[in-house]
């Protein structure tokens, strides 16, 4: 189970995260998130990461080109796309996306059907929000044959890590609220006893 760190605002906490054993880092473009960065920020902290963790762009309902642009310049290798994109606009990013999809109760999940050639991520739905929102949704709707596939997100902490890890088994895990001291900046301590957590778990089970 590999694990991502989303709402990346500043260097120190970008390397804090990848010493401590992060596999990817997310950044969020979204200018009415609590949690944006800009591109030249972003820029300057992917430049100074080692080579082999998963740099992820974040981006709501934005065109495609500006996507391509900004992913190239700045040294993206993940698209993560958390608002109502289409699979039209998906079809036409260059990079490997990540589709997110906002879950609750009546979610209809053969939507991922039109998404044939992404990773799902899966969060909690909020009618204020896309993403964020430090709470979880309901897990026991997640169909099983989906589990092991998917990236989830939501709500997601040291309380809760270890039953994901051994019931739901995801591909990887998306946080960012439950690890941080104030909005947009990271707590070591939270992030230093989320990875201890993980780190025995992968090498428990």
């Amino acid at each position: 189970m590999r694990v991502k760190i989303c709402g990346i605002t500043n260097i120190e906490d970008a390397l804090y995260c990848c010493k401590l054993g992060a596999d990817a880092l997310g950044f969020v473009f979204y200018k009415n998130s609590k949690r944006f960065i800009d591109y030249s920020e972003a820029k300057n902290i992917i430049k100074s990461l080692p080579p082999f963790i998963s740099k992820v762009g974040v981006f709501v309902n934005t065109d495609y080109k500006e996507i391509n642009e900004v992913a190239e310049k700045i040294g993206l290798t993940l698209i993560q796309l958390h608002g109502d994109e289409t699979f039209d606009l998906v079809n036409k990013i260059k990079l490997p996306v990540i589709k997110s999809f906002r879950i609750k109760n009546d979610f209809d999940f053969s939507i991922l059907d039109k998404y044939p050639n992404c990773y799902y991520l899966f969060d909690s739905f909020s009618e204020n929000e896309f993403g964020g929102t430090g709470k979880n949704f309901n897990w026991d709707l997640i169909p099983n044959e989906l589990k092991t596939k998917i990236i989830l997100a939501g709500g997601i902490s040291t309380e809760n890590i270890e039953f994901i890890y051994k019931n739901i088994k995801p591909m990887a895990v998306d946080l960012s609220s439950s690890v941080e001291i104030t909005v947009g900046k990271k707590s070591y301590d939270k992030l230093k006893k989320f990875f201890s957590i993980v780190n025995k778990l992968r090498f428990s089970y």
